[in-house]
């Protein structure tokens, strides 16, 4: 009950439009989203990946949000306008994390083993943001709208474009 709350809260100090907690209750879809994440993760912690899967796509039907029940997501995660996120099966996202619409978090489909980016604490992914491989988006970062992020991003940077850039690191712009 308490991650409920949590969940609540996260959504309420993110989104300016939300009015009351029964709105939250009744049509937001990336409450759902978690919630059914965190079954389909338990079950496919235990080995029954059929169950898990089935749970996650019922998810995505539901929500339009894509999490593979193998992610590994942190506390108040908070997905905005989530239409079109995809989470893959590697995937790490840390704490107070913020995802808008489009974003992806994906392999390249030639890796093994961990395949998907780790997300650090404290991270703004934009909308339609493509972070792609076994890389890190380091704490404190921000990726700007519809980059491509191909490399490991540091803490406390923000990055844009395809392919993603850093342009500044610790508040600094970074020549180019």
């Amino acid at each position: 009950m308490r991650r409920l709350r949590e969940d609540i809260q996260t959504i309420k100090q993110n989104d300016p439009s939300v009015k009351s907690t029964l709105e939250i209750l009744l049509t937001y879809p990336s409450f759902y989203a978690i919630i059914f994440h965190r079954w389909a993760h338990f079950l496919y912690q235990r080995n029954a990946f059929l169950v898990s899967r089935m749970i996650a796509n019922f998810s995505r039907f539901l929500t339009g949000i894509e999490i593979h029940p193998g992610a590994t997501i942190g506390k108040r995660l908070f997905i905005d306008h989530g239409m079109g996120v995809v989470i893959g099966e590697t995937a790490s996202i840390g704490d107070d994390v913020i995802i808008f619409h489009g974003v992806t978090l994906g392999g390249r489909g030639k890796d093994k083993g961990k395949r998907h980016p780790t997300i650090g604490n404290n991270v703004l992914l934009s909308a339609h943001v493509q972070v792609l491989g076994p890389i890190t988006i380091g704490n404190d970062s921000k990726i700007g709208a519809s980059a491509v992020v191909l490399e490991t991003v540091p803490p406390n940077s923000t990055a844009v474009g395809i392919p993603a850039k850093v342009v500044k690191i610790n508040g600094k712009k970074i020549p180019h």
